[in-house]
């Protein structure tokens, strides 16, 4: 009556699958992970980050003459030529474009190669940076049509080219050990340059939205101050590089410009403690300069010397001495 129920319970059934099948659906499980993760790591590759870029490395000029670019850069503003550079094999016969050096990293570059007086006398503009195959890298992963691989450059650098949105040819080059540059480091620096700084480059832009979208958006470049004529206008917009002190000049509201035009709005800038002294070197060194210094709208002294070919060089100090129009500079 009291005996053991236990003995009255059903036994329960445990079937286990034979180990043959158990070892054949634990290895479909982790190769199913295995292919998930592979899925997940190329649709989710991490961002490239962007490398510094940082300053102005130099601005490509074209010339029809030039024993008078030599003067001019040389004999005016003092700058040494440290080394030229022939066309290659396949371009040709004969220079393909010489160098005045401003400083270890930053030159001004002259091309023989002016053939058309309505040619606009802007080759390039060029900047620094510290990883160019990274910039390279992360430029395409942003949409902007950069070269498959850098080849390697003449001058023993590495580097590339891509068009901003208005057409300009926007350089982006590595300093390399054993390049023309790394091995004339510290030389060819002569107490006759007028200035020993680019401080910016100019070139017009007719679309700044486009241009804020490459160069700020992209590139991370920073406006540090707009201004223009009137103060109801905006003509000019400061973009500094985003890992340096030296900036991109938007020149805008500039419609179908003749050669000499053009050449005023795509310029270059030196600093100079002194625009006066500047000046004098100027009155002692070469003719006498078409304009007078003067304070610009940014409220910084300034004196605008023209090449042979038209192109502006503007001798600027680096502070303003009045209050700057239409907006702050942001330092």
């Amino acid at each position: 009556m009291f005996g053991d129920k236990r003995a009255e319970r059903p036994a329960l059934a445990l079937t286990l699958p034979p180990p043959a099948l158990h070892y054949q659906s634990a290895m479909k499980c982790l190769v199913a992970s295995f292919l998930l993760m592979a899925i997940a790591g190329v649709t989710q590759t991490a961002p490239v980050s962007r490398p510094k870029i940082l300053g102005v490395a130099h601005i490509g000029l074209r010339t029809d003459n030039l024993d008078a670019a030599r003067k001019f850069y040389g004999g005016v503003l003092g700058f040494q030529e440290p080394f030229t550079l022939n066309k290659p094999p396949d371009e040709g016969t004969g220079l393909l474009l010489t160098y005045f050096k401003v400083n270890d990293h930053q030159y001004i570059e002259v091309f023989p190669e002016l053939t058309d007086p309505k040619q606009d006398r802007l080759s390039h503009i060029s900047f620094e940076t510290s990883d160019v195959e990274q910039l390279r890298a992360y430029l395409a992963s942003k949409g902007v049509k950069v070269p498959d691989k850098l080849e390697p450059m003449l001058d023993g650098n590495r580097g590339f080219d891509v068009f901003d949105p208005d057409g300009h040819d926007v350089e982006f080059i590595q300093y390399m050990p054993g390049s023309l540059h790394s091995r004339n480091f510290g030389k060819f620096l002569p107490s006759t340059r007028i200035s020993d700084h680019i401080i910016h480059v100019g070139v017009v832009v007719n679309d700044r939205a486009a241009s804020d979208h490459f160069y700020k958006e992209i590139l991370g470049f920073i406006e540090t101050w707009h201004g223009g004529m009137t103060d109801s206008v905006t003509d000019w917009v400061d973009m500094r590089v985003p890992d340096g002190t030296d900036w991109l000049e938007y020149m805008l509201n500039v419609h179908n410009p003749d050669p000499q035009e053009l050449g005023v709005m795509h310029h270059l800038a030196l600093g100079v403690p002194s625009v006066k002294a500047g000046n004098d070197a100027v009155l002692k060194r070469g003719p006498k300069p078409s304009e007078s210094p003067q304070i610009g709208r940014d409220g910084k002294w300034q004196l605008n010397l023209y090449d042979p070919d038209f192109t502006r060089v503007e001798l600027m100090e680096p502070k303003p001495v009045q209050k700057p129009c239409c907006s702050p500079i942001r330092e």
